[in-house]
């Protein structure tokens, strides 16, 4: 597929988001993964682990054989056992690892259901967990992962199929459309995404890619233990999903808002109101930024009212 005929299916794309998503635009997502694949080939993150020498955490090298020692070998890879069973010198041969399987955890809470401008988070989210998903699928790579909402998680273990993709985004679009209907039954005690890093640190092994995509409202301290101890034998990347509107107010005036059950109103003609709002979010994304670069973990910001992919782009330019 040409990238004019790849950019045309993004705008297509961009023109239809909102509130919810389909499995088939999902599925449309391949033709996104395919642009993204052409431009992230010398780089691990973003679902490019596929079938080459990774230079990121991990073991690095698999067992293949054993064979007769020659002048020249590594005297620490001699396997004494072997050489003691069988009376001459035998050594190990590794071959360098290659396969990265990929996980993905995707929030789809009642934080999510929300967007002032084109498509709520819960939607952007779902459209870059896709990219992901289908990125490892072309490159062979096992994939599987964890969608959660408040109250319930579903778990895909990794395998490498296009069943495994499709059951994994099967899910996703199905969490994504029962967000209406679990929006006012949500369980407010529930660290949900606690849950879901306990969950996806039991089916990491060590040297995967891991993606933890959300707008970590509720990111705590017993989260951030789960995310160091999965850091520290994987690549993780965590993707922060927001909105325009979190991020600044709306133009000045005064407006009505609603949970669904309670109104209210909120004058925005104020500088100083507006100045301490904006604030306050970079001062969140910043605090996020630092724990994570504690830990080595890039944070991806993705706001709701821009492409996806130009986002990718843009952020793959500054990191460089």
């Amino acid at each position: 597929m040409s990238r004019k005929r790849q950019l045309n299916i993004q705008q297509d794309q961009y023109r239809s988001r909102g509130a919810f998503i389909t499995l088939e635009q999902l599925f449309d997502q391949r033709y996104v993964a395919k642009s993204l694949e052409l431009d992230y080939q010398s780089r691990s993150r973003l679902g490019m682990s596929g079938s080459h020498t990774s230079k990121h955490k991990g073991r690095g090298v698999d067992f293949e054989e054993f064979r007769a020692y020659q002048p020249g070998d590594d005297i620490r890879q001699i396997d004494w056992r072997v050489t003691a069973r069988t009376g001459r010198p035998f050594t190990k041969v590794f071959r360098e690892e290659r396969e990265r399987p990929v996980i993905i955890g995707i929030d789809q809470s009642h934080n999510m259901f929300f967007g002032s401008q084109v498509a709520f988070k819960s939607v952007v989210a779902a459209e870059a967990a896709a990219i992901i998903c289908w990125t490892t699928v072309d490159n062979n790579d096992r994939v599987g992962g964890v969608v959660f909402n408040d109250n319930k998680h579903e778990l895909i273990k990794p395998r490498r199929s296009k069943r495994s993709a499709l059951r994994f985004l099967d899910t996703l679009a199905r969490y994504n459309q029962e967000l209406v209907e679990h929006h006012e039954t949500t369980n407010g005690e529930n660290n949900y995404l606690l849950q879901a890093l306990e969950q996806m640190y039991r089916i990491t092994r060590p040297g995967s890619n891991v993606y933890l995509l959300s707008d970590f409202q509720n990111f705590n301290d017993k989260c951030r233990q789960y995310l160091h101890q999965l850091a520290i034998h994987n690549s993780v990347t965590c993707v922060f999903i927001y909105d325009a509107l979190e991020e600044n107010l709306p133009i000045p005036g005064v407006y009505s808002i609603t949970d669904g059950l309670d109104r209210s109103t909120i004058n925005t003609y104020k500088n100083t109101v507006r100045t301490l709002y904006h604030e306050q979010f970079e001062n969140r994304q910043e605090g996020l930024v630092n724990e994570f670069n504690k830990m080595k973990v890039p944070l991806i910001p993705l706001r709701t009212d821009q492409i996806v992919l130009d986002q990718l782009e843009t952020w793959k330019q500054k990191t460089r």
